[in-house]
C-alpha cells in the first residue's frame, strides 16, 4: 500500500507522476532525452539496458521490469537477453563497449566517486565516446533517483510481467513524453 494517497489504477512511477504532474513533466522530458531520443550513438535498447541494470542493482521491481520490457522491445523482443544482462552482463551477448559502460553505471549506482579514470579509459579504449560516458553516468544517476521515487512512496508494483511487456512496446514506439499523456492532465504536458 502506498505511503500517500496516490491515484489508483496506475502502477509504479506513473501513479507518483499523476499525483504531481508539475514534477512529472521535467522527469519525463529527462528520460525522453536520455533513453528515447534518436540523437545518440548508443542505441535506445542499449540505454534502456543501462537503466534496467541500475534499477536491478537498486532492487526496484517496477523500474527494472518496465525498462527491461522497453529494452526488449528495442532488441527484437529479446527479453531473455535482458534477463542475462541483469544476471551476468559480462557473459551476455552485448558489445564489449556496453559491458564497460555497465561497469561505470554500476559504480555510479554505489556512489559517483567510485568511477575511476581507469574505468573511463577502459570504456574509451572499447570505443565509447565522451557523450556515451556522460549519458551512462547521467542515466545511472537519474535511475537511482527514479528508483528511490518509486520505492520511497511504496508505489504499487504488479508482479505479473505481461502488462510491463505491453507497455514496453508502447514506450519503445512512442516515447516517454507521448505515453505520459495517457495518465497526466493535459496542462502538465503543455510545452
Amino acid at each position: 500500500m502506498p505511503h500517500i494517497a496516490l491515484p489508483e489504477g496506475l502502477p509504479g512511477i506513473r501513479a507518483a507522476m499523476a499525483f504531481r504532474p508539475e514534477t512529472a513533466k521535467p522527469l519525463n522530458e529527462l528520460v525522453e532525452v536520455l533513453l528515447h531520443n534518436t540523437n545518440n550513438t548508443l542505441a535506445p535498447g542499449e540505454r534502456e539496458l543501462i537503466a534496467t541494470y541500475v534499477s536491478y542493482l537498486n532492487e526496484c521491481h517496477f523500474c527494472q521490469t518496465i525498462h527491461g520490457a522497453i529494452a526488449a522491445a528495442h532488441l527484437n523482443d529479446d527479453y531473455e537477453l535482458v534477463k542475462r544482462v541483469k544476471a551476468d552482463f559480462q557473459h551476455a551477448e552485448i558489445s564489449a563497449k556496453l559491458k564497460a559502460l555497465l561497469i561505470i553505471a554500476a559504480k555510479v549506482q554505489k556512489g559517483g566517486k567510485n568511477v575511476t579514470a581507469e574505468d573511463v579509459d577502459a570504456a574509451r579504449a572499447l570505443g565509447a565516446t565522451d557523450t556515451e560516458i556522460h549519458d551512462t553516468v547521467l542515466i545511472a544517476a537519474a535511475f537511482c533517483m527514479y528508483n528511490r521515487y518509486v520505492d520511497g512512496l511504496a508505489t504499487v508494483q504488479p508482479l505479473d510481467e505481461t502488462p510491463y511487456l505491453e507497455r514496453g512496446k508502447q514506450v519503445a514506439r512512442d516515447g516517454y513524453v507521448a505515453v505520459s499523456k495517457t495518465y497526466l492532465p493535459a496542462a502538465a504536458n503543455a510545452r
